[in-house]
């Protein structure tokens, strides 16, 4: 019984409405989230007794609706248009729409409300031009994470984790709805334009391979196999009167016409619909019928069945596109039906090993492009030579191109092929030194040495970055200089200046044999070089020429597989020479890569033993090699430690011992050692101006140092008013601060 003012008081309530995910709404107890991520698509995310569950709800069809879908996905059943392969992929398709010509056919094929229509024109697009089932996956940007377990499919969102799906494990398009697009570009080749893109997919279970690049070359219709492979034995068959100037101009006109003869008269079927596709094109055009789409009579078929032409009979194959890419660093080719892979730049944000969605399908075009690699060099693949080391400069590349080719002989899954591509343009000192890979302080080294003509070495293995470290210092070498660079590895060799020379010992032919290392080193005397570049000591001819150069007394800049002081000595000594000899280098540098990072690891000099005796040993920057017959002492200039610190010695501090290249400098230049120690301080000011100003141009940096060697006070001074107008005084140095 209610007692008085008792029934007004208790009368029951209703909530007021509040957000699924607040706990204190009474209609969705168990929903956490749910959120309108395109017009009509909503995702839910519930709570279970399991974890969470993951829901969408697209634009629903009425029957009506849906018997329309069907006829509009039966009309498009033939035309083929390429899937994104990723979720900005997706999104852009989605937000651009159906295009006209699908609409208009869209127009024709259904009558139906303006909502009716709406909903129609969404679950098309995701049928025919997106990815189907999981385009609205690929919409909800906060999916992080998709999981591929046995009987599902789990993602990851940015606050839900893990979140069950309705969706089957065996979906189509599921390694891509996740899939984050990382970069894009276009590589050309021949006046074709072939979009790449490098993308990552976020899929646990599925590829032990997440960051993948994927080129995207031109659709091929059934049939389109057995047109190409016919062209290329035409043209490949086709008499030449004269000598052929221009391969590609006569590859591209003799495959235009024969293709172009093909399409139009291949069978009495291809008459038919051919008539039958113009004639409906025709009346589309008068609003008369529905326009027609399949691409098989297309205007642009006959290009793309031109490129594949040109791309195997001038190209590479299946390696055309990788080859050109500016991008990419290394491509590599291991064996039939497997994917190529592809390592890209630093530059580009990411340089891990990737694979590709090319692969070779058949020994045989593998071979074709491995014999075909090594021709272009000059060099021919049998099975008395079954490898080759060639180097290529092809039509379109700017980069110098290394190659390693085998024959099925010598490789037990079939042919292979590693490309290394030596990057077009140089990296500067501001450039490592805005990546961490060195100090200042050493950039100031190595341009003392580079400029009075020492003797530096550059050590370690494959991808450290020696021949990178050595091209990026070559601009201080006086403009005035004569540098010859000789071998092989002269082509990776970056000279700007004009007085330089490049020497190498490709298969080239005089008086019926082949020119040879002690030829070039004949040549270069007479030459009169003041620096000498061997970018490859790794031969037994290269190491004679490394030592015959050191007793010339000319200047030395090289590169070698060594990754510490005593594997050198030994690679020294087993050339048969003698260990003293490595007493006339100046500096030894061991550039390192962890990861994605490389640099300078540790730098070290040759000392005698006068010199390492007066070190501090205690220190453990100093060592000693001792052989069975010689004994080697050195000493740290520099070294890197575990937090990205450079620690240096006798190169900055007041009350550090000079480094002994200090002494040999002051030796060569008839100097003191505080004189060069001065030297040392000038360039290192000029070493951080360069920095600060952000000069990164190599061909900027080479004009700059050419001005201070002209006239150093009115080159300060010029750049003293370029800075900011700062008064300055003639002969004034730059601060550097």
């Amino acid at each position: 019984m209610l007692t008085e003012g008792e029934g007004e008081t208790s009368a029951p309530t209703v909530p007021a409405p509040v957000t699924p995910d607040d706990p204190n709404a009474w209609y969705a107890p168990d929903v956490r989230d749910q959120d309108e991520i395109h017009p009509g698509v909503v995702v839910t995310v519930t709570e279970t007794a399991a974890g969470f569950e993951y829901d969408l709800r697209d634009p629903l069809l009425s029957v009506d609706d849906a018997d329309a879908l069907a006829t509009v996905e039966e009309y498009f059943a033939d035309a083929h248009v390429d899937r994104p392969r990723t979720r900005e992929g997706a999104i852009e398709r989605v937000e651009s729409g159906l295009d006209e010509k699908h609409q208009r056919v869209i127009d024709r094929l259904v009558d139906c409300s303006p909502a009716s229509r709406r909903r129609l024109d969404y679950h098309a697009l995701c049928s025919l031009a997106c990815l189907g089932e999981l385009t609205p996956y690929a919409l909800d940007d906060r999916i992080d994470v998709a999981d591929l377990g046995s009987g599902s499919v789990r993602v990851h969102t940015d606050d839900f984790a893990p979140a069950e799906t309705d969706l089957d494990p065996d979906t189509e398009f599921l390694d891509r709805f996740a899939s984050e697009r990382l970069e894009q570009h276009t590589v050309t080749f021949h006046e074709f334009e072939i979009p790449v893109i490098v993308y990552r997919e976020n899929v646990l279970g599925d590829d032990p391979f997440t960051t993948k690049y994927a080129v995207r070359e031109p659709d091929q219709l059934p049939g389109d196999e057995e047109l190409i492979e016919a062209c290329k034995t035409r043209v490949w068959e086709a008499s030449i009167d004269g000598v052929l100037e221009d391969e590609v101009a006569f590859v591209r006109d003799r495959a235009r016409t024969l293709l172009s003869r093909q399409l139009t008269i291949r069978n009495t079927r291809a008459w038919f619909d051919a008539a039958r596709y113009r004639l409906r094109t025709a009346l589309a055009e008068y609003d008369l019928t529905v326009p027609p789409v399949d691409r098989r009579f297309a205007d642009d078929r006959l290009e793309d069945l031109l490129y594949y032409v040109l791309r195997d009979l001038v190209g590479y194959g299946k390696l055309t596109v990788p080859v050109r890419d500016p991008t990419l660093e290394d491509i590599e080719a291991n064996r039939v039906d497997e994917r190529i892979k592809v390592v890209p730049r630093l530059d580009v944000g990411h340089n891990e090993r990737v694979p590709t969605n090319l692969c070779f399908e058949s020994e045989r075009a593998f071979v074709n492009v491995v014999t075909k690699l090594a021709a272009d060099d000059g060099t021919e693949l049998n099975a008395s030579t079954p490898s080759a080391k060639v180097n290529l400069s092809p039509e379109g590349v700017e980069e110098t191109i290394r190659c390693a080719v085998a024959l099925p002989t010598i490789s037990e899954d079939g042919p292979h092929i590693s490309i290394r591509k030596q990057s077009p343009d140089p990296m500067t000192p501001v450039d490592l030194i805005e990546r961490d890979a060195l100090p200042t302080e050493l950039v100031a080294l190595l341009w003392l040495l580079y400029e009075h003509h020492g003797v530096v070495l550059f050590c370690g293995p494959t991808g450290v970055g020696k021949t990178t470290l050595m091209n990026a210092h070559m601009p201080f070498i006086p403009y005035r200089d004569r540098p010859i660079s000789i071998d092989e590895g002269s082509r990776e060799v970056f000279i700007p200046h004009e007085t330089g020379v490049s020497l190498t010992t490709r298969d080239h032919e005089r008086d019926h044999r082949r020119v040879t290392m002690a030829d070039l080193m004949t040549e270069c005397n007479y030459l009169n070089p003041d620096v000498e570049v061997i970018a490859e000591v790794n031969t037994a001819a290269s190491f004679e020429t490394f030592a015959e150069t050191l007793n010339t007394g000319h200047g030395l800049l090289g590169t070698t597989h060594a990754e510490d002081v005593e594997t050198l000595v030994n690679r020294v000594v087993e050339q048969g020479l003698p260990p003293y000899l490595l007493q006339e280098i100046d500096l030894l540098v061991f550039p390192k890569r962890v990861g994605e990072d490389r640099f300078v690891g540790e730098v070290v000099e040759i000392v005698d033993e006068t010199t390492y005796r007066a070190l501090d040993r205690d220190a453990d920057r100093c060592g000693v090699v001792r052989k069975a017959d010689a004994t080697v002492y050195w000493n740290t200039v520099c070294t890197r430690d575990r937090n990205g610190e450079f620690e240096l010695a006798g190169l900055v501090g007041e009350g550090s011992d000079p480094i002994h290249a200090f002494e040999r400098l002051a030796d060569q230049t008839d100097q003191t050692v505080d004189g060069v120690e001065a030297m040392f301080e000038r360039r290192h000011r000029y070493v951080q101006y360069l920095v600060q100003e952000g000069i990164t141009d190599a061909d900027e940096l080479f004009a700059l140092l050419a001005d201070l060697k002209t006239d150093e006070a009115a080159t300060v001074e010029r750049l003293h008013r370029q800075r900011a107008d700062e008064p300055t005084v003639r002969g004034e140095e730059i601060d550097g601060d």
